[in-house]
């Protein structure tokens, strides 16, 4: 039988019972939130090192940002680099990229990655598509395109996995959608047309989008003389037979905006780049005009040539070229808030070459 409880414990016990409650209060209660940042607030997420004129940023599964240089105007004797970045801008380490013709504008996109983990990598001055292994640092020679007698020189600019884990690039020196095969292989056209043939800006970002079974192909210039300086987004729907169906359009552009890069939201909007008119459109899935974020952001750094929108979250990175004005200090990837997430990368299976 237990002794009676005096009143002075039973006042220390509740006492001691309360501060208990207390302390076990505040090691359970959350933690205040970080405030959310307002839609289109942007800031610098990383600044890109010598060759600088970064291009496009791709997002892996593996969390890390990587982004490839691009073409100097002015020229230089440097061949081109691979960065590999945290989510939240810090460098970790880069590539050089082997084998460049250093007599010919050079530059490279890391336009995706495949069911390995290999990063796709596309290189300019010599038409090559390659891919990358972070884990060793090993380039390889995936596919060469070709050269057309009345087109010129092929310049594979975006790529996406296809829905039967085909790799189509697009071509900025051509009016062509290349594909090939899901082991690797020859390049072959896979889509002409007279749509895709640029005044000297041509074809650019290439998504694909399961819900429709279509790629969204965005077009800086067209050669019709008509619409010459107008770029355009395009819809290009997958034949059950995997041929091209009928191309449409989904938005056209005012004159110099010069579509480049975009990424897709869940909810179907697109936010897309405007090379010549530095801005980022928001685009609604049937191509209604949303919002602009304007050239002056509020990050300290202006869109200059911004060239893609790629997702992280509820956030949108972008490169910022600076192809024109070609200022070391404005190339950097830019971190823009939109307030909803993006679709997930596209990667089949069979998204794999040699």
């Amino acid at each position: 039988m237990s002794a009676p409880t005096t009143p002075r414990r039973t006042i220390a016990l509740a006492a001691l019972t309360a501060v208990v409650g207390l302390a076990g209060s505040l090691l359970t209660a959350p933690t205040a939130a970080a405030p959310a940042r307002e839609v289109g607030h942007t800031r610098v997420l990383a600044r890109i090192q010598k060759p600088g004129f970064p291009a496009y940023v791709h997002v892996h599964t593996n969390g890390r940002v990587y982004v490839g240089t691009y073409t100097n105007p002015a020229g230089d004797a440097m061949r081109s680099r691979v960065f590999e970045y945290t989510g939240s801008g810090t460098l970790l380490r880069s590539w050089t990229v082997p084998g460049q013709d250093l007599a010919a504008p050079r530059g490279v996109q890391v336009a995706t990655s495949d069911a390995r983990g290999r990063l796709v990598v596309l290189e300019k001055s010599r038409g090559r598509v390659l891919t990358l292994d972070p884990r060793t640092g090993r380039f390889r020679l995936q596919a060469t395109i070709p050269d057309s007698p009345d087109a010129g020189k092929p310049i594979p600019n975006y790529a996406a996995w296809g829905p039967d884990g085909a790799l189509y690039v697009s071509d900025y020196g051509q009016a062509v959608i290349w594909r090939i095969p899901a082991a690797g292989g020859v390049p072959r056209a896979w889509f002409r047309s007279a749509a895709l043939d640029g005044l000297e800006f041509g074809t650019t970002g290439i998504v694909y989008q399961p819900s429709t079974r279509s790629f969204l192909i965005s077009q800086q210039t067209t050669s019709d003389p008509l619409d010459l300086l107008r770029g355009h987004l395009y819809r290009l729907r997958v034949r059950a037979d995997g041929r091209p169906g009928a191309l449409s359009t989904v938005w056209t552009s005012g004159p110099l905006d010069l579509p480049d890069g975009f990424g897709i939201a869940r909810s179907g909007n697109i936010y897309l780049s405007l090379l010549g008119t530095n801005q980022l459109v928001k685009l609604s899935p049937q191509g209604r005009v949303v919002r602009r974020f304007p050239a002056a952001n509020g990050s300290g750094v202006d869109f200059d040539s911004p060239s893609n929108a790629t997702f992280l979250g509820t956030r949108v990175l972008v490169a910022n070229q600076s192809a024109v004005i070609s200022t070391p200090d404005h190339h950097v990837i830019l971190d823009v808030e939109v307030g909803e997430r993006g679709l997930p990368l596209h990667l089949p299976a069979r998204s794999r070459l040699r």
